[in-house]
């Protein structure tokens, strides 16, 4: 992935900060905030096509959702959420781009507990373009595994459960491929360090359960899109073994899109009808 033209923090434009639009140099928290420190905060990630943010009540319920799981309300409903994303993508004037709101806890307590902290929210948005430079790209099985769902609230887009995914991704351009494939903690197939995972066997599609990963909204667009096509979707556990009876390999994401895999180690796949059916299919919708 390429990285940005300007830092993002030194960028012309705005941002919704706690229910106001801020100049973009602006828009600030202290350093002593609590979820800087225990990775608490919870995030999503939006693309614009056309100028509307595809799926956004989705990606609002979400937020709300994983602030629950980490038990703290966000002082904003959905609607709300819905109007100001729309607002800072009109006022940055972008007809496509990326979105990500943030909700975090503030700097009034500093000890592990975070009760008695205030939640801060914000709303971003900036030109962003293909996630990878490659038409189909290359995984390495990373060491790191996704936890058990006893060890962490996997439905949550939490900051905190990226740590590792950090980890794995830059190990995985050091070893020169775009980017790693995680299995969880029983060592079975999980996702990318940012996306979902699909194999195509026998031409059906095959996807892990969301035990230990995050039930993805372009997840659940594709499975719906290939339905519609006719193809069968099988959600299971996935073991490694099973990645050599697969001849088309994808991964779906609001960032990544749905992004052909031509190589996982030291196994090849192609770019098959059906992942290539399912990248003309989405992206009709989203531009629909």
């Amino acid at each position: 992935m390429a990285g940005p033209a300007l830092p993002m923090d030194d960028r012309d434009g705005v941002i919704w900060y706690n229910g106001a639009l801020v100049p973009w140099r602006e828009a600030k928290a202290h350093v002593l905030v609590h979820s800087l420190h225990y990775g608490n905060s919870v995030f999503e990630g939006e693309r614009i096509y056309n100028g509307k943010v595809f799926k956004l009540t989705e990606h609002s319920q979400r937020l709300v959702k994983s602030a629950k799981m980490l038990a703290y309300d966000l002082p904003y409903s959905v609607e709300e959420l819905d109007t100001a994303t729309k607002l800072v993508v009109s006022e940055n004037k972008l007809d496509s781009g990326y979105v990500r709101p943030l909700a975090w806890r503030g700097a009034e307590v500093i000890g592990v507990s975070a009760v008695g902290t205030k939640t801060h929210v914000m709303i971003a948005a900036f030109p962003w373009g293909a996630y990878y430079g490659q038409k189909a790209i290359k995984l390495i099985t990373s060491r790191w595994k996704r936890p058990s769902p006893e060890s962490s609230p996997a439905g949550s887009k939490a900051a905190g459960l990226y740590i590792i995914c950090t980890l794995a991704k830059d190990e995985a351009l050091a070893a020169g491929v775009q980017d790693a494939l995680m299995h969880d903690y029983k060592g079975r197939l999980s996702e990318a360090t940012g996306a979902n995972l699909f194999l195509v066997i026998n031409g059906e599609l095959h996807t892990p359960t969301t035990e230990t990963i995050l039930n993805g909204i372009t997840r659940l667009t594709v499975m719906d899109l290939a339905r519609k096509r006719g193809i069968k979707v099988t959600e299971r556990e996935i073991w490694p073994n099973e990645l050599a009876n697969a001849s088309e390999v994808f991964l779906t994401g609001t960032a990544v899109e749905v992004q052909p895999v031509s190589a996982i180690d030291k196994q090849e796949f192609e770019v098959g009808p059906i992942t290539q059916q399912l990248i003309a299919d989405y992206s009709v919708l989203v531009r629909s």
